[in-house]
């Protein structure tokens, strides 16, 4: 992990290439992606991604990427586009503070066995939704050509209430961002399900 370089902001030492340079590729990882866990036979694992840096670094990808351990997303950023009432919620709930809540407030947030509370619910959404936010504003800003961040994608949540093993919209809150800059964002979904 010594080679991943803390992101900041501002830090754009090169603009757009030539068209005879190489394409610049940001590479977003945290390696506590790999310690959240929703829960034993639950189809979702983060793991996976912690596996998918291994092949990077064994490999020797990461040489000709740009490697970044990006910022938690903050409730301002998660709020872009989610419900204040369903991040502060996100926020609160824990394996334990949930057995004290009312069942209607767990249905509220379609909160259960696809989406499940775990430990480090919250952190583990500021984790992968900051490393696309980062993502995006890197392109917005013209330091990166090409964003890879292997945790997000989980485009199933909603306004106000996660969906589909997904708790907070990375790719809509990624899109916000673009159209700071951008007038049109072309979005290609690969998943056997579409996005919401």
């Amino acid at each position: 992990a010594d080679f991943v370089a803390v992101m900041q902001p501002d830090d754009c030492p090169n603009r757009r290439p030539e068209s005879t340079q190489r394409l610049r590729v940001d590479y977003f990882y945290d390696e506590a992606i790999g310690n959240f866990h929703y829960g034993e036979g639950h189809p979702m694992r983060p793991h996976r991604v912690r596996l998918t840096h291994h092949l990077v670094v064994n490999y020797g990808l990461y040489k000709h990427l740009n490697v970044f351990r990006p910022r938690p997303a903050s409730r301002a950023d998660l709020t872009a586009f989610h419900s204040d009432d369903y991040i502060r919620f996100l926020s609160d709930v824990t394996p334990d503070s949930m057995q004290d809540l009312n069942p209607g407030v767990m249905e509220r947030y379609n909160m259960g066995e696809d989406c499940p509370v775990f430990d480090g619910l919250y952190e583990y959404c500021q984790t992968y939704t900051g490393g696309s936010i980062a993502g995006a504003a890197r392109i917005n800003q013209g330091c990166s050509d090409i964003v890879i961040n292997w945790a997000g994608g989980l485009h199933h949540a909603k306004k106000g209430e996660a969906s589909g093993f997904c708790y907070t919209n990375d790719i809509v809150l990624s899109i916000l961002e673009l159209l700071k800059t951008f007038s049109r964002v072309l979005y290609i979904d690969i998943d056997i399900h579409h996005g919401d």
